[in-house]
């Protein structure tokens, strides 16, 4: 390409590598999406059409952005993994950040209909983005721990206030007085005694989150050949691919990294 003159305005670009063999975590939040939520009419405590639309959207990243290895979802949240070993854009944040938070939020608006087929989307909703390095697994591991750890805490709370609001017949504020300073153990009690729910046995999605991730299988195929001398015949073909897996499960244990060795053996 012809240089001009101009071309010292590339001096202005801050330089944004990221650290090599660091696990990149690119977390995209809704922005104000309380609001988006309300106006879009999302049954409370949790409304699964909105999460499979978040699931939804998330594969749709990872089947853009090959090198994220994992994804993980509570709330309004997504958190994408990209592999310690990725060079993808020479491994640039702003690149990493604008791909992720752009691809989830097209796909948001592109997949809306399909999971919300009576409710018009009236206005763009927004998302922000941030990039966090981790140096070793551990951090990654404790990473999601966090994340899954105040997935169980909001949803906790949620599942009350929303309970005392709808079927115990307080207003949201009486529902945040009453709430203020509970612990875990009284929030059971108040969701057993008054309303005879056991937590415990609500959806795993809305108590652990959603985590999505790359697995591979063996696909089989038949395939007709001929070889010289000989008539044509039918042989079975295997090739390895990557299929995505949905799951809600604990990610805090060691159990889920035992049986996904895949995740960091890339």
């Amino acid at each position: 390409m012809a240089k001009s003159k101009f071309e010292y305005e590339r001096e202005f670009e801050a330089a944004d590598t990221c650290l090599p063999n660091c696990w990149v975590v690119v977390r995209v939040d809704g922005r104000n999406f309380h609001r988006f939520s309300e106006q879009h009419n999302f049954v409370k405590p949790n409304d699964i059409r909105s999460i499979q639309l978040m699931n939804r959207c998330a594969q749709n990243v990872m089947e853009e952005l090959k090198d994220i290895c994992l994804a993980y979802r509570q709330r309004d949240e997504y958190s994408f993994a990209f592999h310690k070993k990725s060079n993808w854009y020479k491994r640039r944040a702003s690149k990493f950040m604008t791909h992720v938070v752009s691809q989830f939020a097209s796909s948001f608006v592109f997949y809306w209909k399909e999971f919300f087929p009576d409710q018009q989307i009236l206005y763009p909703p927004g998302f922000d983005g941030r990039v966090v390095l981790y140096p070793s697994e551990q951090n990654l591991k404790d990473y999601l721990s966090w994340r899954q750890a105040d997935c169980h805490i909001n949803n906790m709370y949620n599942t009350v206030f929303w309970m005392l609001v709808q079927r115990g017949g307080l207003t949201p504020a009486q529902a945040q007085k009453r709430l203020q300073g509970t612990l875990s153990a009284e929030k059971n009690e108040i969701l057993f005694s008054e309303f005879n729910i056991n937590y415990n046995n609500e959806p795993l999605m809305y108590r652990k989150g959603s985590v999505i991730l790359k697995r591979k299988v063996n696909e089989i195929s038949k395939k007709v050949i001929k070889l010289e001398g000989e008539e044509e015949r039918e042989v079975e073909v295997s090739r390895l691919r990557n299929q995505f897996a949905i799951l809600q499960c604990d990610v805090i244990g060691d159990k889920f990294w035992e049986e996904n060795p895949d995740i960091i053996f890339w």
